[in-house]
């Protein structure tokens, strides 16, 4: 994994700190080489299957932090690089943590593993799309931007994974 992407520095005078970019590249899963988002938000799953994270309160809380850091993190970031760094994937895991969050809400315990793709693919699909409020937050070209399109996109797939999820058991079962 490189740590270093080859690019454009916008402004040089901002300067990243050691945690700026620890976080705002989610623990450097945004320096992948290819596919920077899904691989932080398959990350972002691997984190959640630890006993702390399966929670749902301590996953709303975690969701709330990453949130208001990813903010910060993610403007000084793009202040230093331009709109919307690849390297800033901690929008990424706020998003399928939401997903998961509202899947579980609804579900009323944990996804299973089944629960769990579907969780993955319907965040990937709607932070790839961008369907409107989703759209318009992406275009804001601030660290608040970038962190609320994500939330969006998790919003939407929270709700179609577990529609999904609850369409498949009944075809199944």
């Amino acid at each position: 994994m490189r740590l270093n992407k080859e690019r454009k520095i916008a402004d040089e005078n901002v300067k990243i700190d050691f945690f700026t970019n620890l976080f705002s590249s989610f623990f450097y899963t945004g320096y992948s080489p290819k596919a920077s988002g899904t691989v932080a938000s398959a990350f972002a799953m691997i984190i959640f299957f630890t006993a702390v994270f399966l929670n749902p309160l301590i996953l709303f809380i975690l969701i709330i932090v990453c949130f208001a850091a990813g903010i910060f993190t993610s403007d000084k970031m793009m202040k230093r690089f331009g709109e919307d760094p690849s390297e800033v994937v901690i929008d990424e895991a706020v998003g399928m943590w939401l997903t998961v969050l509202i899947f579980i809400l609804f579900n009323g315990n944990s996804p299973d593993l089944t629960g769990l793709v579907i969780c993955f693919f319907a965040f990937r699909f709607f932070d790839i799309t961008k369907i409107q409020p989703a759209k318009y937050f992406d275009e804001l070209n601030s660290g608040f931007g970038i962190m609320m399109d994500d939330v969006i996109a998790g919003v939407y797939a929270g709700i179609s994974s577990y529609a999904s999820y609850r369409l498949f058991q009944y075809i199944i079962n």
